[in-house]
């Protein structure tokens, strides 16, 4: 019991220890102001302990080895790892090359830092890709003095924007209005059709999970998002806009881009085509899906917006920011610009909610589309022929026009899928 108390004190001084290290100065810090808690990630925003000013928001956990592993995104947005355990003897001030991998992609190469006896800091360079690496990556390795050390990286999806948030909100707001800062974006796929009122939930029970596909290639390839079809069990089922459902069986699927490639046993009428050149910030955007399928409307629904930002939550080069409209079962609808051509897989929404309990503000017209880059890289992949068309100014059409020639590409996609699996709100990951 002793040993274990003793573990708890040395935990709790190595934390503090870390807290100190996204400090301007080394003066101690204080906190945590708030709360962020993803998983076994606990944290919250910190200040300088001499003069009050916000330094640094952080969120850790303890490994079974007995690691405590720490990030951090300091007010100035410079972001940083720390590595503590109570048996390590380093050497103070002794910088030592550090190799990162993710998902045994290529290493990065950083430096560690030793700031005592216990705890390592290592200065994050500003690397897109690391940290898309970091946030989608299932395992990371550090390689440092002939040791390999291996994490898991649970939640760290949730985790960096819940950070991000954690800093832009008391930068706005102060420490002394922090709540709670894991904010993520949740998948508009369909959740399971309502229960009936005061059923008893039992394990195993199953409803319909129901998004939207839409048809990339004449031989009746059709494309979704991977959290759409996750969890079906039996037939997956696609319906053009007033027609008999088709069974679809599913293709391939990539969880990183949160795409799935399922196919019909006899070709479509009408392909999607896909835009080749890049879409701008500014650019208008039509969303076609299926949200609230059976609440709203059995039809398809029609939104419009601008393309807001050519990256998503924490700079996600992968996603572009919308303002079009969507909602629960949009999710693997085609975003398109108004010349018809796809500019987008629709993914995911702001979690207005968490947002309001965070910030105290409510979020407007804040969705993510996945960019055809990725959406052309997995059909590659695949081997699925696909038509690509250049835009033009000049091809500019009416969104009813553009509604009309979707209406024979876009598909309701539905399944049965356990309950967890149907009402799912996984954040894309």
């Amino acid at each position: 019991m002793a040993g274990v108390v003793s573990m708890r004190i040395a935990i709790r001084a190595i934390v503090a220890a870390l807290c100190v290290m996204a400090a301007a100065t080394p003066s101690s810090a204080r906190g945590p102001y708030g709360s962020i808690t993803i998983g076994n990630w606990q944290g919250g925003a910190y200040t300088n302990d001499k003069n009050g000013a916000f330094t640094h928001c952080a969120a850790g956990t303890t490994y079974q080895s007995g690691i405590y592993f720490v990030v951090s995104i300091g007010e100035n947005g410079s972001w940083r790892l720390g590595f503590a355990h109570e048996s390590w003897r380093l050497t103070a001030a002794e910088a030592f090359p550090l190799a990162l991998t993710f998902d045994g992609q290529p290493s990065f190469n950083v430096y560690g830092m030793p700031i005592g006896a216990q705890l390592v800091q290592v200065e994050m360079p500003l690397n897109s890709a690391l940290i898309g690496q970091f946030r989608k990556a299932k395992v990371m390795t550090a390689f440092a003095q002939g040791q390999l050390f291996q994490f898991n990286l649970n939640q760290t999806a949730q985790l960096l924007p819940a950070l991000l948030n954690c800093v832009v909100s008391v930068k706005k707001n102060g420490v002394s209005n922090a709540g709670e800062f894991a904010v993520a974006a949740k998948p508009v796929a369909a959740a399971a059709a309502p229960a009936a009122p005061n059923a008893a939930e039992k394990p195993g029970k199953t409803g319909t999970k129901t998004g939207t596909g839409f048809v990339v290639s004449s031989n009746g390839h059709v494309v979704t998002n991977q959290h759409v079809v996750e969890g079906c069990i039996g037939d997956i089922s696609g319906n053009l806009s007033g027609e008999a459902a088709v069974k679809l069986r599913l293709v391939s699927s990539d969880e990183t881009n949160d795409l799935a490639l399922l196919q019909a046993p006899v070709p479509f009428k009408e392909v999607a085509p896909i835009r080749a050149n890049a879409v701008r910030t500014g650019d208008g955007v039509v969303a076609i899906g299926y949200p609230y399928h059976g609440l709203l409307t059995s039809d398809f629904t029609v939104t419009t917006g601008i393309v807001s930002s050519l990256s998503g939550l924490f700079n996600d080069t992968r996603h572009l920011q919308i303002s079009a409209a969507v909602q629960p079962g949009n999710s693997g609808g085609p975003l398109l610009d108004f010349g018809g051509a796809v500019v987008g897989v629709v993914a995911a929404k702001l979690d207005a909610i968490r947002m309001v309990r965070a910030t105290g503000n409510l979020p407007e017209n804040i969705n993510f589309a996945i960019k055809t880059g990725a959406l052309r890289d997995f059909l590659d992949n695949s081997a699925v022929m696909y038509r690509v068309s250049e835009w033009h100014d000049a091809g500019k059409i009416e969104t009813a026009e553009i509604a009309k020639n979707a209406r024979a590409y876009t598909l309701l996609i539905s399944c049965t899928a356990t309950e967890q699996s149907a009402s799912a709100k996984k954040p894309g990951n």
